[in-house]
Order: structure tokens, then C-alpha cells, then sequence
């Protein structure tokens, strides 16, 4: 009597399988799973065909059990796209040279700052395929962002940025039209971004040197004292200071041709812009070691900030402990509510109460509608 073929184990998206044949014609037996999907003929004697069928089964299993959505199943499978498969097509559109339209590579770094959390997302919420993202994935994404305190801005562009990949998946059809689906949002008008005080700045960095966190005092002097963005700040590099003029210079690399392995940097405007060194500022920088890697700051564990890593620590380690000392009103932002960004606007107040000329602080900070003569 022949010896009977060993079953092979399959892992399939939603449940675990074992492959067998009987007379030439393969089964799938899913009895081990939680419920039992019982044993069923795939109808096929090609291997290859079976594995296709078997993944068939499997997505018709999974919308039974109320694990995958009935719409994938009026899909054909060519039409079905990965969200791994999506995102490595769309980060490869955004990677086109800049004289092709491409994006400056600090945009294309946010587009992926924006899949790495949504695509984390979308699997816990068991959504597998583009083709399960519709509005109330899009709504329960945006409340999970609400529930980690972004703000109404970050929110935006987020949400924003899933739209633009839907639409690019659409028109270079990998999904079909049906994919699309309206989701109107209204944009932020002007800004509800906290403001610090000095008080509460001087708060900050004691209770950051109080409480051993260093790299973290570090970090928030340097915000309020160059009125930077976080990303600008962890790009910052030794060879922008000048310790002889007291000066910083950020220069923007877009267009410069690349040597070497260092990713091109690029400022939000576009332009070079340099900026005096505070003198608090120039005590942390003699004192920090240069690293190899040639970045001025460094994260909790020696490598490159994080900005989430630093907004987090930011709310969790500072904020809410300082929370008691500054009590502020319910219906309007507060200390409590101040963010990364609050340091650039602290930035600004400081500067324009120490008589700083308005035009040289926009130069500093080379807001984008100084250059345009405004």
C-alpha cells in the first residue's frame, strides 16, 4: 500500500492551512483553526494553481467570519492590492528626480513618516488590501491620530496624503475606479498652536535636567533658541556652524548633485538661510561630543531624533508632570497643549520683544512669503 503524502502547512492572510492531494487532486484542510473551517477540494492538480486557489478560500473564509470586507470578494484577484505592495509602488513614483516633478526628499520622508503609521494601522484593524480603505477606515484612522494627541494640522496632511495615494493608485490602475470615494476635510485657518512663556520654557529644561534627560533639554534649548523645525534640527549637521561668526547656516541641497552616501538635505522654502547662535545655546554645542555621523543631536539612545520620539517624550516625561504649576483655561489652549512647534512661535515672541526688526527674523526663519516681496 502506498505510503500516504504528508499534508504541507500553508500560512495564508487571515488563517493556517494544510495542503494535501487525494488521487491527484489537491484539498485544503483548515480543521485546526479557531472556529474549525473544516476540509474542502480545491479542484486542482497543479500545485501552483492550488496555492491560488487556496488563498481564494481563504479570503471567502475570512468575510464568513466577519474578518474581511464583502467588497474584496467582487474584486478579481489582479485587482486586489497589497498595502506593502501599494506603498513600494507609490515610494517609488515620489523617488523620481526633481527635474521629473519629483518632490524634494524631505517631502517624500514625511510621505513615509505618514504609510509607517497608517500601514501599522490598517493591520490591526485587519484591513490587508488598498482596496479595504474607504471612509470609515479613513475616520477610525483619524480618530486613533486624535486619541494620540496630533494636531488638527498633522491630522490633515495625513488624511490628505491617503487621498493623493488613493488617487495615484487609481489613475495608474492598480485599483479600480471604484477605489475612489469623497472625503472632504477643512483645511486649519491660520494657527492654534500654543505660544510657551518664558516661565514656562524655564520650567521645561529644569524639570528636563531634573529629571536626567539631557538629551531631551538639549534638544527643546535649541528649539527655542534658533526657532528651527524638529526636522531641521535633526538634520543639523556640524559643518552648518561656525563657531568663528557665531552662525548657522541651513543650506538647501535639493538641487545640488550628490557625493557620497549623506542624504541631500532641503529646507521648507527652499532657500539658504543663516541665523546668529544664542548664547545659551553655544554653551550646549561646546560641550557636545561630535559624533561620526557628523549630526549636531541625537536621540534618547545615541542614534537620530525621531520627532514622534521627541514629541512623545516631550508630553509624557514634561508636559503632563508640569501640568499642576500651569493651569490653564478649558476653552482656550494651554500649557498643557503646547507642542514641538510651540518653540518656533516662543522663537518668534522672544525676538520681537527684544526689538528684533521683523524682516530680519522672517530672514532667520525665511518664512516663504518673504521671498515672494510681501
Amino acid at each position: 500500500m502506498p505510503k500516504q503524502r504528508k499534508k504541507e502547512e500553508v500560512e495564508c492572510k487571515y488563517f493556517r492551512w494544510l495542503l494535501g492531494d487525494r488521487n491527484g487532486v489537491y484539498f485544503a484542510d483548515g480543521r485546526s483553526n479557531s472556529p474549525p473551517l473544516g476540509r474542502q477540494s480545491l479542484g486542482v492538480r497543479q500545485k501552483d494553481a492550488a496555492i491560488d486557489a487556496l488563498h481564494e478560500l481563504d479570503l471567502v473564509m475570512a468575510v464568513q467570519q466577519g474578518l474581511a470586507d464583502q467588497s474584496l470578494l467582487k474584486t478579481e484577484t489582479s485587482q486586489r492590492l497589497e498595502l506593502a505592495t501599494g506603498r513600494k509602488l507609490y515610494e517609488n513614483f515620489v523617488k523620481r528626480p526633481r527635474v521629473a516633478g519629483g518632490p524634494r526628499s524631505s517631502t517624500a520622508k514625511r510621505y513615509r513618516a505618514v504609510l509607517d503609521k497608517f500601514l501599522v494601522f490598517a493591520e490591526s484593524q485587519g484591513v490587508h488590501y488598498w482596496n479595504q480603505v474607504n471612509r470609515q477606515v479613513l475616520d477610525a484612522y483619524a480618530s486613533w491620530l486624535d486619541g494620540e494627541s496630533y494636531a488638527y494640522a498633522t491630522e490633515y496632511l495625513e488624511l490628505n496624503t491617503l487621498k493623493q495615494i488613493l488617487k495615484f493608485f487609481v489613475q495608474n490602475q492598480h485599483l479600480p475606479s471604484e477605489a475612489l470615494f469623497a472625503y472632504p476635510m477643512k483645511k486649519a485657518q491660520g494657527t492654534d498652536t500654543y505660544c510657551w512663556r518664558s516661565d514656562e520654557v524655564q520650567a521645561i529644561l529644569k524639570h528636563c535636567e531634573e529629571a536626567n534627560l539631557i538629551w531631551l533639554r538639549s534638544v527643546l534649548l535649541a528649539l527655542s533658541t534658533t526657532g528651527l523645525r524638529i526636522s531641521e534640527l535633526a538634520n543639523l549637521r556640524w559643518s552648518d556652524i561656525d563657531f568663528d561668526r557665531c552662525m548657522i547656516t541651513l543650506k538647501d541641497e535639493s538641487m545640488s548633485r550628490k557625493r557620497g552616501t549623506r542624504e541631500l538635505r532641503s529646507t521648507k522654502s527652499g532657500y539658504n538661510r543663516s541665523f546668529p547662535i544664542h548664547e545659551e545655546l553655544e554653551n550646549i554645542l561646546s560641550n557636545l561630543d561630535q559624533n561620526k555621523d557628523g549630526r549636531v543631536f541625537h536621540g534618547p539612545l545615541g542614534g537620530k531624533i525621531k520627532p514622534d520620539t521627541v514629541r512623545r517624550n516631550l508630553i509624557r516625561d514634561v508636559l503632563a508632570p508640569l501640568a499642576p504649576r500651569f493651569p490653564g483655561n478649558s476653552d482656550e489652549p494651554s500649557f498643557v497643549d503646547g507642542r514641538l512647534h510651540s518653540f518656533r512661535h516662543y522663537f518668534c515672541s522672544v525676538c520681537a520683544n527684544a526689538g528684533i526688526p521683523e524682516r530680519i527674523l522672517m530672514t532667520w526663519l525665511r518664512q516663504i512669503h518673504l521671498t515672494h516681496g510681501h
